[in-house]
């Protein structure tokens, strides 16, 4: 017989048994090569349809039949298939592809040209960047065939730019990255080529590479490749210095925050007074700060550790300044608190069970989400039982970071706020 192909591809219970062979023809079979198919999901309307084509009376009074069933689905003869319907090998793939809805895209002919332009852009690595092997196995492993052009970019990037370090005089990032791949951002630390320029740098150097922003830079700085160090700003208020610097001076003659970039702390820091000095997480603190005329050392990270705020922290620590941190209860500020206390021995303060405590029932309605593993269990415990977190912005903690005496709130916020105000 010789069925109608339209039929044939718009029959919804024969949609299985199309996408199988679909799928074989999609992983590199011939037409001609598929002797059997196996079908999961066939109805059994399907299935009597299919014995109906390929068993003969015979094979029926016997109880056999040509499309048995297996643990993975209904056992198809495709060319006796073909046979009984009037196809042909050659005109399968057609009528699969109207039944699919999609053209059959030979998967084993893409992974061979993927194959052969993985080994050209091996072949394209050990020239240009022979200096660089853990890198260039790096570049090329598992590399597909749609991101071959940005790696052959990549390695050009990265080879010009290796080729005369350490840069005299230093140059800036952005500058390098302009020059040797067009585009001033391309090589951003948090960018998948300037983690690979990362990788570079530190197998020049014979390191590991490092995570925290300021070991980045410092990696970079001893290339000669100068990273952003002027938007990143820390705010420091009421920080008194003991130096005659440019820095020194204008933290002693400044009545409102300061902003001090990784360029004001490493090229001409300033020699910190030995006052304890309490680092924040939020803005806003130091606002309330301003209200209530605190004299009290503050600095502000902005909610971040980024390599201005590890130099900053890292100056205190090496002129002996005292660090307490407070910072947001709610798992990214006790993820930076335990890095803060953990790395420069900071005092933590406004983040223990007290405070919560004072805060209430509801102290905002953000809900609380995971805490960071490592978290002190009896705080862990009391901010799940409340379920919200506590920011910094609520007057039981601005009375604890302003007004370590205990006095009342209102010392420092004339007008109580309200939760949702």
């Amino acid at each position: 017989m010789t069925a109608d192909r339209t039929i044939l591809a718009a029959d919804p219970e024969l949609a299985p048994l199309w996408q199988a062979i679909h799928d074989r023809l999609s992983a590199g079979s011939a037409p001609a090569d598929i002797a059997t198919v196996t079908v999961p999901g066939l109805t059994p309307g399907a299935v009597a349809a299919l014995k109906a084509w390929l068993d003969t009376s015979a094979q029926r009074r016997r109880g056999r039949t040509r499309v048995p069933h297996t643990d993975r689905g209904v056992k198809v003869p495709l060319p006796a298939l073909l046979t009984a319907l009037g196809l042909t090998p050659h005109t399968l793939q057609s009528l699969v592809e109207d039944a699919v809805g999609r053209a059959v895209v030979n998967r084993r002919h893409g992974r061979l040209a993927t194959a052969g332009l993985r080994q050209e852009l091996v072949r394209y690595a050990q020239e240009q960047l022979p200096h660089l092997p853990r890198l260039r196995a790096r570049l090329t492993t598992g590399a597909a065939e749609e991101t071959v052009p940005d790696m052959r970019r990549l390695i050009d990037a990265l080879a010009s730019l290796t080729r005369r370090l350490p840069h005299t005089p230093p140059r800036a990032l952005a500058k390098l990255a302009h020059d040797h791949a067009g585009d001033p951002h391309y090589f951003d630390p948090a960018t998948g080529p300037g983690q690979r320029l990362i990788t570079a740098l530190a197998e020049l150097a014979g390191c590991q590479e490092p995570t925290r922003p300021d070991h980045i830079r410092a990696l970079l700085a001893g290339h000669g490749i100068i990273a952003d160090r002027l938007s990143a700003t820390v705010l420091l208020h009421q920080v008194r210095a003991l130096g005659d610097g440019p820095i020194d001076r204008r933290l002693n003659e400044a009545a409102t925050p300061v902003a001090l970039n990784l360029l004001d702390l490493t090229h001409t820091p300033p020699r910190l007074a030995p006052h304890p000095l309490t680092v924040v997480e939020n803005p806003s603190v130091l606002e309330a700060a301003i209200e209530c005329a605190s004299t009290q050392p503050l600095a502000c990270t902005s909610g971040q550790l980024r390599a201005v705020d590890h130099a900053l922290l890292q100056l205190a620590v090496d002129q002996g300044v005292p660090l307490r941190y407070a910072g947001d209860l709610d798992a990214a500020g006790l993820h930076i608190a335990a890095t803060v206390q953990q790395t420069y021995g900071a005092h933590l303060i406004a983040m223990d069970c007290a405070v919560v405590r004072a805060a209430g029932e509801e102290p905002s309605v953000i809900p609380l989400g995971l805490l960071p593993v490592g978290c002190d269990p009896a705080l862990a415990a009391q901010l799940q039982a409340m379920g919200r977190v506590l920011y910094q912005e609520h007057d039981a903690v601005l009375t604890r970071l302003l007004d370590p005496g205990s006095a009342p709130a209102q010392a420092c916020h004339p007008v109580p706020r309200q939760v949702g105000e």
